[in-house]
């Protein structure tokens, strides 16, 4: 494919999602989570955790950036949301606008989120916990639910199998009920060319796995996540 025919992402985006984004990627009743502990890992510059605490919702973000001051990552934040109006602009033909309806609704929630992680951030940083995959500092079972948008799959063309795998059975490894994972396409809108592979993985390891149609699609073809479960 040229560079006209995909979305151009330089290293890994600094780019945030709203809470009412994440309730339609991964299928979820907000109401269902009160009480429960969330991973949102990696989270980024995502308000899901800023706007779950305001329900009431025990939610951690689990990051790398989190080591960076306010102040670097929101020159981040704004350097990244340049290129995404651009390539938004440039590239509106590969997105379904349902969801968003323009790109300028979709940008109207790209800063709104990440400017509500950066007001919370200093606020109560112990909710974002600077630490990334494959290995993370917590203990087994220490979240209800965990949740990972836009990163694992979508990033296959950087990264590799085993480091998917191992990441993977970390994230349910922290989970006491369920791994939720979307999308499951990588930056060319193909499903991630390894999946079948990983699924039966994970069930050899004696995981329920379900490829589940979600209330959500943007990136032309990512309208499913992936669940992963105790059996």
């Amino acid at each position: 494919m040229t560079d006209t025919d995909t979305y151009e992402v330089e290293e890994f985006a600094r780019i945030g999602r709203t809470f009412e984004e994440y309730a339609h990627m991964f299928d979820l009743e907000p109401a269902t989570l009160t009480d429960r502990s969330v991973l949102d890992c990696p989270s980024g510059v995502a308000s899901f955790v800023a706007t779950a605490h305001e329900r009431e919702i025990p939610a951690t973000g689990a990051d790398l950036i989190y080591g960076q001051s306010v102040s670097d990552l929101e020159r981040q934040c704004e350097r990244d949301y340049e290129h995404a109006v651009s390539e938004l602009s440039a590239k509106k033909e590969l997105f379904e606008w349902d969801f968003y309806g323009d790109v300028e609704q979709r940008c109207q929630l790209l800063r709104q989120a990440y400017e509500t992680f950066l007001d919370d951030y200093p606020k109560h940083s112990d909710r974002y916990v600077p630490t990334a995959l494959p290995e993370l500092p917590f203990v087994s079972n220490a979240f209800s639910v965990v949740l990972s948008a836009h990163f694992l799959f979508l990033y296959g063309d950087r990264l590799d199998y085993e480091f998917h795998i191992t990441s993977l059975r970390e994230l349910a490894r922290v989970a006491a009920d369920e791994v939720r994972i979307f999308p499951l396409t990588e930056l060319d809108t193909s499903v991630y060319s390894q999946l079948d592979a990983i699924i039966e993985e994970l069930q050899s390891d004696g995981f329920t796995v379900e490829r589940r149609r979600v209330p959500f699609e943007f990136q032309t073809g990512a309208n499913e996540m992936l669940q992963i479960t105790d059996t």
